[in-house]
């Protein structure tokens, strides 16, 4: 599916799509939108890759608090506890 076709997908639709990428593919897309918006466009235009932006910054930190939940603390007994 190429870009323009995702961009009409519903946004639960592009958000599920997005729990399938990896962390560093959520970046990759994130640059790009971001790169994009440096370009002149017209308002209605950056205001939706603005909004898109917000909805991958979203899912990255999603993803980041999913990683830090399973991060494991040793105790002096060498027992793993999670935070």
């Amino acid at each position: 599916m190429n870009k323009k076709q995702k961009e009409g997908l519903p946004e639960e639709q592009q958000a599920a799509e997005e729990n399938e990428y990896t962390l560093e593919q959520v970046f990759e897309k994130l640059e790009q939108v971001i790169s994009d918006m440096e370009e002149e466009n017209s308002l209605e235009e950056s205001f939706r890759m603005y909004h898109r932006g917000m909805e991958l910054l979203k899912a990255c930190n999603d993803k980041i608090e999913r990683v830090e939940k399973q991060i494991l603390v040793l105790d002096e007994e060498g027992g793993a506890h999670e935070f």
